[in-house]
Order: C-alpha cells, then sequence, then structure tokens
C-alpha cells in the first residue's frame, strides 16, 4: 500500500535526509520569492497582473515571485530559455549535437554549462526589460542608475541562486529540480486562489459551479490517463550459445509514451510566447513608428484569441521538436541490432527505423494535439460555464505540470526505494 512506502521512506536514513533537504530548498525558495527587491515600491503590481494575462500567468510559474518583485522574480525563466536556444543550435550545428547526443555523460555536463553561461546574459536583459516596461506602464517609480543597475544584479543572482537550488535537488534523486521548483511555486498559489475565488462566490451560479468541478474531474482523470498512456511496441531477442550456456531467447516490449516530451513543450512555448509581449511593453513608449508598432504588437499578441491560437500551436511545434531532439529511432534500432534484438514482422536495420518512425509519428500527433488542448483548456471551459474564478483547478498548464511532476516523483522514489530492498538481499 502507498502509506507503507511513505513509512519506508522515513524508515531509511539515507532517503529521509534526501527528503529532508528537498523540502529545506523548497522552504529556501519560498522565503526568496517573498523577499523584495531593495528600493521599490510594489503597490500597483497587484492591478498590472490583474489585466495582464501574459505577465499573469508568467507570475503563476514563478510563485508569486514576480508580482511580490522580489529578488527571484524571473524563476527559472531565463534557464529554460538558455536550454531552448541550446536545444535549437543542436539542429544546426553537429559539434553540439554530438556533444549532446553522442560524448555520454561528460558530454552532457558541458552542454549544460553552455547553458548555465547563456543563463547570465538572457536574466540581464529580461531583468531590465521588466524593469523599463513597469517604469514606462508606472508599477513602479523612476529608477535611478545606481539603483537599476543594483537591482538587475540582484536579479540576475536570484535566478542564477534558483538555477543551483534546482540543480541540488536533482542530485538527490528525487525528481527532475527544475520541474519540482516550478510545481511548488504553483501549488503555494494554490491557497491563496482559493481564498480569492470565495470572495467573488455568487450563489446564483451554482449550476454552473457544478458542471465546472465535473468538467474538472474529468480533465484531470484524462490528464493522468494520458500522462500514464503508453504504446507498447513488442521485441524479442534471438537465441545465442556460449559454452554450455545459452542467452537471450526472451520477449520483451518498447514502451512509447503517448506523450513523449512530458511537460517541457508547454514550458518552452509558454517562454517563447512571454518574449513578443516583453519587447512590445518594451518599446510600447518609445515615441515614432517604433513605439507605435511595439503598441500595435502588445495589442496583438494580448488579445485571447491570438494568444489561444499561438499558444496551442507552438506547444504542437515544441513536442515534435523536442521528441526529435531526444527520441532518435535510428539509434534505437542500432542499439536493438547490436544486442540481437528485433520486432517481430520487421527486419532490423533501416526497416526497423522506418517502423519506429511511423508508429512513433501516430502517437505523436496525440501527444502533441492532447498539450495543445490543455495548454489553451481554461478559457475553453470559462466560456462555457462562465465561471473564471476557479480556473486553479483546471489550469491546463498548471494542471499538467502538477501532475506530470508529481507522477514522476512517485516513480523515481518508488526506484529509490526498490533498489534498497534489492540491497537488503
Amino acid at each position: 500500500m502507498w502509506y507503507d512506502k511513505i513509512l519506508l521512506l522515513f524508515k531509511n536514513k539515507e532517503l529521509r535526509n534526501k527528503l529532508i533537504i528537498v523540502l529545506s530548498l523548497f522552504v529556501i525558495f519560498r522565503i526568496a520569492a517573498n523577499v523584495p527587491i531593495p528600493g521599490i515600491g510594489a503597490e500597483n503590481l497587484k492591478r498590472f497582473f490583474a489585466e495582464n494575462q501574459v505577465f499573469g500567468l508568467l507570475n503563476i510559474f514563478s510563485g508569486g515571485a514576480l508580482s511580490n518583485f522580489s529578488i527571484v522574480l524571473l524563476g527559472l525563466g531565463p534557464y529554460i530559455t538558455a536550454t531552448i536556444i541550446l536545444q535549437l543550435l543542436t539542429m544546426i550545428f553537429p559539434v553540439l549535437e554530438k556533444m549532446y547526443k553522442e560524448e555520454g555523460e561528460s558530454g552532457r555536463n558541458r552542454f549544460n554549462q553552455y547553458g548555465r553561461l547563456l543563463t547570465i546574459p538572457l536574466a540581464t536583459f529580461e531583468g531590465y526589460g521588466i524593469l523599463t516596461l513597469f517604469q514606462r506602464q508606472g508599477v513602479i517609480g523612476h529608477l535611478s542608475l545606481t539603483t537599476l543597475i543594483a537591482s538587475i544584479i540582484t536579479i540576475v543572482a536570484g535566478s542564477m541562486f534558483l538555477m543551483w537550488i534546482g540543480e541540488i535537488i536533482t542530485e538527490q534523486g528525487m525528481g527532475n529540480g527544475i520541474s519540482l521548483l516550478i510545481f511548488a511555486g504553483i501549488v503555494a498559489r494554490l491557497p491563496v486562489n482559493i481564498f480569492q475565488t470565495f470572495l467573488s462566490w455568487d450563489t446564483s451560479k451554482i449550476p454552473s459551479y457544478l458542471l465546472f468541478f465535473v468538467l474538472s474531474l474529468i480533465i484531470i482523470a484524462g490528464v493522468v490517463l494520458i500522462t500514464e498512456a503508453r504504446r507498447n511496441i513488442p521485441v524479442s531477442y534471438a537465441k545465442r550459445v556460449r559454452g554450455s550456456k545459452m542467452y537471450g531467447g526472451v520477449s520483451t516490449y518498447l514502451p512509447l509514451n503517448i506523450n513523449p516530451a512530458g511537460v517541457i513543450p508547454i514550458i518552452f512555448a509558454l517562454s517563447i510566447l512571454l518574449f513578443p509581449g516583453m519587447i512590445a511593453g518594451f518599446l510600447g513608449g518609445v515615441p515614432g513608428f517604433v513605439g507605435t508598432a511595439a503598441t500595435a504588437m502588445s495589442f496583438f499578441f494580448n488579445n485571447v484569441w491570438v494568444h489561444g491560437i499561438l499558444y496551442f500551436l507552438l506547444v504542437i511545434l515544441f513536442t515534435y521538436f523536442y521528441t526529435a531532439v531526444t527520441f532518435d529511432p535510428k539509434t534505437i534500432s542500432e542499439n536493438l541490432q547490436k544486442m540481437g534484438g528485433f520486432i517481430p514482422g520487421v527486419r532490423p536495420g533501416e526497416s526497423t527505423t522506418k517502423f519506429l518512425n511511423h508508429i512513433l509519428n501516430r502517437v505523436l500527433f496525440t501527444g502533441a494535439i492532447f498539450l495543445g488542448l490543455i495548454a489553451v483548456l481554461p478559457n475553453v471551459v470559462s466560456g462555457i460555464t462562465g465561471v473564471t474564478g476557479f480556473t486553479f483547478l483546471i489550469g491546463g498548464t498548471s494542471l499538467l505540470i502538477v501532475v506530470s511532476v508529481v507522477l514522476e516523483t512517485m516513480r523515481q522514489i518508488n526506484s529509490q526505494l526498490e533498489m534498497r530492498e534489492y540491497d537488503g538481499f
């Protein structure tokens, strides 16, 4: 039973210490998210985030750090953007692709180091852009040059600090640190969302509320089902005789997730989608043609329909892209052939690669459409029911991240427990 595993988790000293470290880092993250940047007032921030959909969504992922104007207001956005840029560059520069895919652990470590270095200029640019935008929107007062430089340095240091915390969490083997920090930020806002929702409770909309909750349960069940769904490809291994012993001759399967890219495409799409709004806001106060074009671009990207359609398309695009980067049918086919494995009814080599590509494209289409629908789901359900205050329950992106992170963390913990059970024999 699940409670037996929880007891085992706390009984094992090593796992208990790892869990304490992870929870302590969560506490540090939440403290940092509520420490404001010195010298900046934040009186108009609440109104700004209530009116701006794009930055409101970014605020959710930072766990409220952006609306608090805290020292970690950018969250993990610059690091995620740096990772996106480097993975896109692997398709252009063969050297980077070889480093990421063929050089093993040392190559991935160097690749990750480049991501950390690229995070610094991106955080500087984003920090300066947000401060300039907030000044022009009247959210904060005019900043002197000294205060501006100090604030940018604080923002960059905050982003690097969160990146470091995320990597420490990953090293504990309890799940992906970056995803867990985003998860912690979303969950931390849950009590605030519940409180704000009940402040606007309307008894005349009880039937709409009931319909909303029914749809929420269906959506949550669907997210769990698709996240866990797999297409199993049968694999057999030829019998080999060495001396007096026989090896192989077994049958297994190659599991292919319906959603092979997980939650990464949604995070990537969101990071890219935020840039036009930030640039438009940054240039909106400039006189002349540039300012006019920036204002028009800001109006265009803040349109609900435009935002929803672009979000949907970007999620589908990044689902295919991320899967192409992380899942190579040719490499899998070669590895199967080296180990004496084959798919029944399919010739090894090129035929196996084509078969895997065919299955992957069919599975990937379903997963991509599902992710795209999840991303735009809050607006659709709110439009059907007329209820807007409870969107945290079906928050599309937020829900998928929470479900995916919980399931992945459970798998990681189970593997840690099983490994220690085998150590006892």
